[in-house]
């Protein structure tokens, strides 16, 4: 919403739409001083003298605020509920008001270049300057405000104000009688002359006009009544221009012939050629017309062909920004819609090339509003030297005309600016490779790589359609090496096409990444490496210290952490800054499109841009980078084991790391175990990656720590054998270097891997390794634990007795080392004992406790294991209603977090109470479902469960019997 502001007359606010009331006296008076001082501070003694003269009352402050409030009322409804328009700035409070919201502002602007016309004699223009300004004078300015309009300052504005537009209106019919329209000034210049008994100007342009009329009599006429009242009034003669004027009418010369009008120029048409190949971006090209204002193709987005006018209702922008990387493809999208939005512009299209990441340097707005006034006709020796006059100057000529300014490469808002219209119906599409976010006023189309299907078609346009085909595969790795950039795809099909003798494979193995792949991406003035490189150094070398710390990010983003995202947390320790601070440098990245931020807090590097990056190597020194890699592995670790301690409760965490490395890390929060889960999915690449470059920098320390913190990930996550493969990975590493410590964790979770997947004997074999490595170094903590999962297997392979064995151990150590941690996790074994044992009475009672301990801390994976178990045991009492109704619960949990394998344990439980009950048709269902599920993720014993389970059933409804359920095993694992 544009808010307009008027004082050329009676006090008006204007939305828009609409007329808005201003009401009061008092608040008008405000609102007009506030607008004769628009954008300054007008101090509180100013704002009352305006208000009450030298009579300022004793209740001045508080009524001041009142009024003050109720005008914050009127320009927050005008303003579309902002309350930003009027600020409290000491020692007072000032009205912001932007270009062309006031019409004095507008107004004297609008005479200004009536008189840069004038100056330039280009009469034309003088006319049609005055014409836009002259409807803007509604009558006296502020007509209505008396008597503080009489007061000193608003009464000299007005002054001002009001000999500007006679200035103008002088200018004007000097126009008039150098075009010869004599006859149709001389009703204006006769009531003007009138008004003015003493303006001269007025009386010289009447005498001209009615000599030139045929109509001598009444010119000598004027020239007396002139001389007359200057004698009277002033006691002075007329001047030189009126003396000329009347030697003119005594001698009787012709009217001179009027001026032939020019003919109209030709509108400019600057748009550079449209590549034949141009391809996909439907929407984009779709919004970028809407937001211009103009109406879809008839034929469809992309048709060719051209447009009719606007669309209903005026819906344009003043500047739509098209922003991307490098090589996005962003001058073709803007040369593309220009194109075919021509027609809506009927006064022309205007292009220029800024040159924001020249190495040359920026082309300037100064020069640049030169070239566009010279284009639009203004003479050369007609422009002001002053920038700002320019931009004003170029306001004014776009004021009427509908022209499009394609503005290509703008280096950031403030390059981009001066050049842009103030409002009317002029438009400017932008490019750039920032997203100018700064820019008042504009819209954003920000563009990304092409998906595969416009790949392939604009290859298949440039190298032909039938060669793009037959080689399938070496296909998918061109396009996977170009990364969606069409660029590079320009590159690789202008490579094809010139050498149709190449097959596509050779290509592809060119395009292997990291191995001369930006070599390959160059051709004649095509050149992936130097388009990243003009967005890179214009960081790296930018006078701002943000921008110079982003460039450093990039760097070491492509040298250390290339194919992995990371968050403004990560990147503060890769950087060594705060998180606040890594925020700002990854923000300043993407808004230059140098990292690709596809959802909240998360920045990677497009595929080339991380190779560019990693060839940066010179500009660091390889202690700096391996000092900010380890900070980034061992920020890995410790978040790791803060998504652990949220995921499973663990009785005992491994050590954290020590040193420089981990001061201050700023690290995730859990509310829960799922958002744990879900965190360490998503880091999991990553991860292994980490895992392997600490291996790498021989630092094991950090490497066990990594495949230990994936413990919380396995609890649901078990069954896809990642987990695993870390521990082996971290194992030969710890052994490598003789890290006992680590070892014996590793032996430690090793041993819950192998209980999880049910491989009983690997993991007693694990837990006494490991149980005998934490005796050596006396940690009762360990021990305990490490008890109490011998306690789990034992009971896990049908042996309850050991299990109990092993349970009173682990609590005794418990207790020995005051640790309340294990109480639900050990009272869970000694439920599932009493359950193995028959004591299904005593289980229930220790299940209800462990679900009333664990019940809303978080711990989902844990409270869905004891449902389950219970609803079992709720089964075997007897209970239908409430152990379907606790089955649920789990299954419903395990569903929420995605854990597969705890899915499976829920439907087989589920499956056999059904099967109990003699629910034949929902037993059988259930099994298949979870049959289905088990082959789909191959858990082994849950699939030979399920194949068991349905050959009982089937063997049951030939009996017509309702026996005793399958028999099995709880499904709680080895898992603390």
């Amino acid at each position: 919403m544009v808010v307009k502001f008027g004082l050329l007359g009676s006090l008006v606010v204007h939305d828009g739409t609409e007329l808005r009331p201003v009401t009061g006296p008092k608040v008008r008076v405000l609102l007009a001083a506030l607008l004769l001082q628009a954008n300054r501070t007008v101090s509180r003694d100013a704002l009352k003298e305006a208000l009450w003269g030298a009579s300022v009352p004793a209740s001045a402050d508080a009524a001041l605020a009142n009024h003050l409030t109720r005008l914050r009322r009127v320009l927050a409804a005008a303003d579309g509920g902002s309350d930003e328009r009027l600020r409290t700035v000491a020692p007072g409070y000032q009205l912001t008001v932007h270009e062309g919201e006031f019409d004095a502002d507008v107004f004297e602007a609008g005479v200004r270049a009536v008189r840069q016309a004038h100056q330039r004699e280009d009469w034309e223009a003088v006319r049609r300057e005055a014409d836009l300004a002259m409807p803007l004078w509604r009558g006296t300015p502020l007509a209505d405000l008396a008597p503080y309009s009489e007061t000193e300052k608003p009464a000299l504005r007005i002054h001002r104000l009001a000999e500007a537009r006679l200035q103008a209106l002088e200018w004007s019919f000097d126009a008039e009688l150098h075009l010869g329209r004599h006859q149709e000034a001389v009703a204006s210049l006769t009531t003007l002359a009138g008004e003015h008994p003493l303006r001269e100007g007025f009386h010289r342009s009447l005498m001209l006009a009615l000599h030139r009329s045929g109509r001598q009599a009444e010119a000598f006429s004027v020239f007396q009544r002139l001389r007359r009242n200057l004698v009277e009034e002033l006691g002075t003669e007329p001047g030189a221009a009126v003396r000329e004027a009347y030697a003119e009418v005594l001698a009787g010369d012709p009217a001179p012939a009027p001026r032939p009008r020019p003919a109209p120029p030709r509108p400019p048409f600057q748009l550079p050629g449209e590549a034949d190949a141009f391809t996909g971006r439907e929407t984009e090209v779709a919004t970028v017309r809407a937001l211009l204002g103009v109406p879809p193709e008839a034929d469809g987005p992309g048709a060719g062909g051209t447009s009719g006018g606007a669309l209903p209702g005026d819906s344009r922008v003043r500047a739509v920004v098209v922003s991307g990387m490098g090589g996005v493809g962003k001058t073709a999208l803007a040369v593309h819609v220009a194109h075919r939005v021509r027609e809506a512009f009927p006064d022309g299209a205007l292009y220029a090339d800024l040159r924001g990441y020249c190495a040359g340097g920026a082309r300037t707005a100064h020069e640049l509003l030169a070239r566009f006034l010279s284009d639009l006709g203004v003479q050369q020796d007609a422009l002001p030297e002053d920038t700002d006059d320019r931009a004003l100057l170029f306001r004014s000529a776009l004021a009427e005309r509908r022209v499009l300014l394609v503005l290509d490469n703008a280096r950031n808002a403030a390059h981009v600016a001066p050049l842009l219209p103030a409002g009317g119906p002029s438009a400017a599409l932008i490019t750039s490779r920032q997203l100018l976010a700064d820019l008042p006023g504009s819209a954003k189309v920000p563009l990304s790589p092409l998906p595969e299907s416009d790949q392939h078609a604009l290859l298949a346009k440039l190298a032909g359609a039938e060669r793009v085909g037959s080689e399938p595969e070496a296909l998918a790795a061109i396009m996977a090496a170009c990364g969606g950039l069409p660029l590079a795809l320009h590159i690789v099909g202008g490579r094809l096409a010139s050498r149709p003798s190449w097959p596509l494979a050779l290509l592809a193995k060119r395009l292997t990444p990291h191995r001369g792949r930006l070599d390959t991406l160059a051709m004649g003035d095509f050149d992936v490496r130097r388009t990243f490189a003009m967005s890179y150094v214009a960081m790296r070398d930018s006078d701002q210290p943000l921008e110079r710390e982003a460039a450093r990010a990039f760097r070491l983003l492509g040298r250390v952490w290339s194919p992995h995202a990371v968050t403004p947390q990560s990147a503060a320790a890769l950087l060594d800054v705060t998180e606040a601070r890594a925020a700002a440098v990854l923000d300043v990245l993407a808004d230059a499109h140098l990292v690709l931020n596809p959802e909240p807090d998360r920045y990677r590097l497009h595929d080339l841009l991380g190779e560019y990056a990693a060839q940066r190597d010179d500009e660091d020194t390889e202690a700096e980078r391996t000092a900010a890699l380890l900070r980034l592995l061992s920020w890995y670790a410790a978040a790791l084991a803060a998504a652990t301690r949220a995921a499973t409760r663990e009785t005992q965490s491994p050590p954290p790391l020590r040193g420089d490395a981990v001061k201050h890390l700023s690290l995730p929060e859990f509310a829960d175990d799922d958002e744990a889960i879900r965190w360490t999915a998503k880091e999991l690449p990553a991860v292994r990656d980490a895992l392997t470059r600490a291996g790498e920098l021989g630092r094991s320390d950090i490497a066990w720590r990594l495949a230990v913190g994936l413990f919380g990930h396995a609890s649901t996550h078990w069954w896809t054998g990642e987990w695993d493969a870390c521990l082996e990975q971290a194992m030969k590493i710890a052994r490598r270097h003789d890290d006992r410590l680590g070892q014996a964790w590793l032996h430690r979770r090793t041993a819950v891997a192998h209980g999880m997947a049910f491989r009983n004997e690997a993991c007693l074999e694990h837990l006494r390794i490991a149980l005998e490595l934490f005796t050596e170094r006396a940690d009762l903590s360990a021990q305990a634990s490490i008890l109490g999962n011998m306690s789990a297997v034992y009971l896990q392979s049908g042996d309850p007795r050991q299990a109990l064995v092993h349970a009173a151990r682990s609590s005794d150590l418990y207790r020995a080392t005051r640790n309340t941690k294990g109480e639900a996790l050990l009272l869970s074994r000694i439920a599932d004992v009493h359950k193995m044992l028959g004591d299904q009475d005593l289980a229930a009672a220790d299940y209800r406790r462990v679900i009333e301990l664990i019940r809303g801390t978080g711990h989902g994976v844990f409270l869905a294991t004891a449902l389950t178990n219970y609803g079992d045991v709720l089964r075997a009492l007897g209970d239908r209603d409430e152990a379907f109704e606790v089955l649920a619960e789990a299954l419903s949990i395990r569903l929420r977090m995605n854990d597969q394998g705890g899915t499976a344990d829920c439907l087989v439980y589920t499956a056999r109470a059904h099967h109990h009950f003699g629910e034949w048709e929902a037993a059988r269902e259930t099994w298949e479902s979870c049959l289905e599920l088990a082959r789909r993720h191959n858990l082994e014993k849950r699939i030979d469960e399920c194949l068991e389970g349905l050959k009982a059933l089937a063997s049951r409804v030939r009996e017509g019997s309702t026996g005793a359920p399958v028999s099995g095993r709880p499904g709680s694992g080895s898992r603390s």
